[in-house]
């Protein structure tokens, strides 16, 4: 099953050192990554940098795409009232057919702020527990997930809770 999680990490450069623990976790069995971005964003920066790194040939423009989307959507939209609502809901018809939800969006939005940053993946024929576990050693808290409602709460409830 093909899986799309967001994970949060509480400063700048946590999602890049966390690109290490994900290539551990790969080479271990895992998972399967199939594409995965990092967006940092630093103290004092306007905005957050997204970096693509193209993890499948075959699917890397697609995802490619979708990471541009996101990106750009979710973090250069004007901040304030309709035009937010209207822009995440756009966003929203975008991401449906890979199960990233309005709320998802509003979610990775709001958590990912200033001095944070996010590892956004794709995987498939993971074990998302045991990743999880090592993303958690890290600091890392999963604040998005295209899983089904039970996988997502039991996943919410071990690694998402602050």
């Amino acid at each position: 099953m093909t899986t799309f999680t967001v994970w949060k990490f509480e400063d700048p450069e946590g999602a890049a050192r966390a690109e290490d623990v994900l290539s551990a976790a790969a080479v271990d069995g895992l998972v399967k990554i199939l594409d995965h971005a990092v967006l940092s964003w630093p103290t004092g920066a306007d905005r957050p940098e997204l970096h693509h790194k193209r993890d499948s040939a075959k699917r890397g423009a697609a995802w490619g795409a979708l990471w541009g989307v996101l990106g750009g959507a979710l973090f250069l939209v004007p901040v304030a009232g309709l035009a937010l609502g209207a822009g995440i809901g756009a966003l929203a018809k975008a991401t449906r057919e890979v199960g990233i939800t309005e709320k998802d969006l509003e979610r990775i939005r709001t958590e990912v702020t200033e001095g944070t940053s996010a590892l956004f993946l794709v995987t498939d024929e993971g074990k998302l527990d045991q990743l999880g576990e090592r993303f958690h050693a890290r600091d890392a808290r999963l604040i998005s997930t295209n899983l089904t409602e039970a996988e997502r709460a039991t996943l919410l409830e071990t690694f998402g809770s602050a």
